[in-house]
């Protein structure tokens, strides 16, 4: 019979195997030459002939993603700069293992831009794999936050378990992680702190200046209450930009806040991204002409055949759906699509090399990118191939190849800086593919390497639409304060809309104050007894969703036992905003008799209790004696 193996475990910060929990001596201890993590040699279920091994990989290294390229070799210096790291005594084992592996996988140098960020991420705060700051940061139901890569390549093994303290996840955890937005917003405006960061405006503006005299809300009528918001274009444009405006949106086009349209803007719904130009149509997921190009696009999960992998993603164009009659919505493809309308006005785009403002939506449930709540936008990118192929329902579809290249980072991202030139990705449905167009000439929108940064090569396209100056050209300027306090509010409660106190993040990726996500759910138990004509039947289990508004998870279980963010927490106390329950209480004995000036009308007894109006026993008994007045005037209500 063969051998039933278990599962191994490395040891932990201590030296103390989390298998056996026992600290083994050092010639029973082997450590990865991938992870440097250390592991006890009789506790491996297939150890190696001997532990003298410099090429042994741990368990959790030898099942990695071959489709990244393998590491450089170690060249002599790198081997003489190990022995000396192992050789410094001021170092303690944990720091000694960190600076190898950033050593040997060749990220001395961003470990020393992520130093510069503020004393907030010293190092509490970095991934449990890679003991970087996390890229893409995605936050466990245990409290835990890695990197995003880091985290598929260890869900790849089949360990649904949180690397760090070894936790069992849920389905929903593993299977399809979100990414926490505001973290990677936060460590990116950390690093902003240590540097100026300026951005110029582009040479030429236009101004378009429409319903200054609507309200700055798109009104409801008492009848379309039910249905949504009705005269969906009766808000007001907030921005000076023409309808057929393309790249950003600057702030010389925004006349009240002078900031423009930034990357990571989010709205309620399609509606108020309306007002602020990202993207005009309200319905539609194309804004654009057939004869002059597409200005903006809007990934809301309409067909089946997107993909979105965050700098790049397939996108499928519109038409082929029976919408006759009453026919308002129709997932069902009935007809092939073509490249005219608003797909010609995306192959225009893609032909001439123009900017596209890209927003994404929260009714994409199958993207990692989109966000949780809303509208957001995202930034602009570039069509670099169109072609069509056969979609997933049958008939043909017009897909575009969209790439990022903007100069803000992405809402998910924690780099300071924004795009650079990237190869594109390969597409494997492009060998199948028809009517394939890709762009022969230099591109309108394209990077400067003498300037570093993303910028019309070319003058861009003429406004179609009547345009006129009347507004001054202002200077956008940074104020950290500011956005100090914007990030503190993207760290609100889903529950009480405030920020976090003692932050709590579900399955399903969603952040709560403690007291709140508990405060919702007194008072119900996990089980309840039912019975039915004078018999008990068996005990069902309660069903608690999540508080987030239209998410449908079970919370039932992890409302047992649940775990506080630590990192999170500390993160929000570095910004300014610590618990109440930290706070120091003021005593109420007062040695150098200052009485507090917040102090309630309701206090008042206890005041005259402390104020020396006569001896202790006096004061006792006329307590005992308003308790018994107060007594007797209770029983005559009775």
């Amino acid at each position: 019979m063969e051998e039933k193996k278990t599962t191994e475990y490395s040891c932990n910060a201590d030296g103390v195997c989390m298998r056996c929990n026992e600290k083994p001596p050092l010639c029973q201890t082997l450590v990865c030459q991938t992870c440097t993590s250390s592991w006890h040699l009789l506790c491996l279920n297939a150890p190696p002939v001997s532990n003298s091994d410099s090429a042994w990989h741990c368990p959790d290294c030898t099942d990695v993603d071959t489709s990244d390229p393998p590491p450089p070799a170690p060249s002599t210096g790198i081997v003489t700069d190990v022995r000396a790291i192992h050789t410094d005594t001021s170092l303690s084992d944990k720091e000694k293992a960190q600076r190898c592996q950033q050593l040997l996988s060749g990220t001395s140098n961003l470990a020393q831009d992520n130093t510069d960020a503020p004393v907030i991420f010293n190092g509490s705060f970095n991934c449990s794999i890679c003991m970087q700051l996390p890229e893409r940061p995605v936050s466990t139901p245990c409290g835990h936050n890695f990197c995003l890569r880091c985290f598929e390549k260890c869900m790849a093994h089949r360990r649904f378990e949180c690397p760090n303290c070894r936790r069992p996840l849920s389905r929903t955890s593993f299977s399809q992680p979100k990414i926490n937005v505001q973290l990677a917003i936060a460590i990116r405006l950390a690093k902003q702190a240590k540097s100026e960061g300026s951005s110029e405006p582009p040479p030429s503006v236009q101004h378009f200046l429409r319903n200054q005299d609507r309200p700055d809300t798109a009104f409801t009528t008492d009848r379309a209450k039910k249905t949504g918001k009705a005269n969906a274009c009766s808000g007001r444009i907030f921005v000076t930009i023409p309808p057929d405006h393309f790249g950003p949106i600057p702030a010389e086009n925004d006349p009240e806040k002078n900031r423009g349209v930034l990357v990571g803007d989010t709205w309620n719904d399609r509606m108020e991204c309306r007002q602020w130009g990202a993207h005009f149509p309200h319905v539609a997921g194309i804004a654009g002409q057939s004869s002059y190009g597409a200005q903006s696009v809007a990934l809301s999960g309409g067909y089946v055949d997107d993909e979105d992998h965050g700098e790049w993603f397939l996108y499928t164009g519109s038409g082929g759906r029976d919408l006759s009659g009453n026919k308002r919505t129709n997932k069902l493809q009935s007809f092939d699509q073509k490249f005219e309308n608003m797909n010609e006005s995306l192959r225009v785009s893609c032909r001439m090399g123009y900017p596209v403002r890209v927003v994404r939506s929260s009714k994409e449930k199958r993207s990692n990118y989109a966000p949780g709540k809303g509208v957001r936008y995202d930034g602009i990118y570039r069509i670099e191939k169109c072609w069509r192929k056969n979609g997933i329902q049958g008939c043909k579809v017009c897909r575009y190849l969209f790439v990022r290249c903007d100069n803000e980072p992405a809402p998910w991202a924690s780099e300071q800086t924004g795009d650079r030139p990237r190869p594109l990705p390969e597409i494997g449905e492009l060998e199948c593919a028809i009517d394939i167009t890709e762009r022969k000439n230099a591109p309108a929108w394209d990077y400067d390497e003498e300037k570093e940064c993303w910028t019309w090569k070319k003058p861009p396209p003429e406004s179609k639409k009547a345009s006129e100056a009347g507004t001054v050209r202002m200077k956008r300027k940074v104020d950290l304060a500011a956005e100090r306090q914007k990030v503190l509010k993207g760290f609100s409660c889903g529950i009480c809309k405030k920020v976090m106190q003692y932050p709590i993040t579900t399955p399903c990726a969603h952040n709560f104050c403690k007291a709140c996500l508990q405060g919702a759910f007194a008072g119900k138990s996990l089980m309840r007894e039912r019975s039915q004509g004078g018999r008990s039947l068996r005990a069902q289990k309660n069903v608690k969703t999540c508080p987030f508004p239209l998410c449908t998870t079970d919370i039932a279980d992890f409302l047992e036992n649940p775990q506080v963010n630590r990192e999170m927490m500390n993160l929000i106390e570095s910004w300014g905003k610590k618990p109440v329950e930290e706070e120091p209480e003021e005593s109420n004995d007062n040695d150098d008799g200052n009485e507090n000036e917040n102090e309630d009308e309701s206090m008042d007894d206890a005041t005259e209790v402390s104020t020396p109006s006569g001896s202790d026993d006096n004061v006792l008994e006329e307590i005992n004696d308003n308790d018994l007045n107060q007594q007797h005037k209770r029983r005559k209500e009775e």
